[in-house]
């Protein structure tokens, strides 16, 4: 059973949110290269867990929540030449891209 992202704050893990902003006519485009880089390459690298790609309604912004089993296996990650390749060609769609690391602080599921 493959692993998917699961929210849990007693879950250690670390989560990348990286905020692309896009020109609309250029969404589909970015993400379609981000899914790419992430089947061809990240989810091969050690300590990848998952990576989900969001659009928002207005075509402005990509949204790439994806999870790490640790800070040591994300930063590894942006060492490797065949992830920056695909980082580098998504920089060049984006007009901005913002990457945060986050842990899950507090988390409120409906009962």
């Amino acid at each position: 059973m493959p692993i998917t992202a699961r929210i849990d704050s007693d879950r250690p893990v670390v989560t990348l949110i990286n905020v692309f902003a896009v020109a609309p006519q250029r969404q589909h485009e970015l993400i379609a290269l981000l899914a790419h880089a992430t089947e061809e390459t990240m989810k091969h690298q050690p300590g990848f867990i998952c990576a989900n790609f969001h659009a928002s309604e207005d075509g402005e912004r990509v949204i790439n929540y994806a999870q790490w089993e640790s800070e040591a296996h994300y930063r590894a990650m942006l060492k490797n030449p065949e992830a920056r390749v695909h980082m580098d060609q998504a920089a060049t769609i984006a007009a901005d891209v913002q990457p945060r690391l986050f842990r899950v602080a507090s988390h409120h599921p409906r009962a």
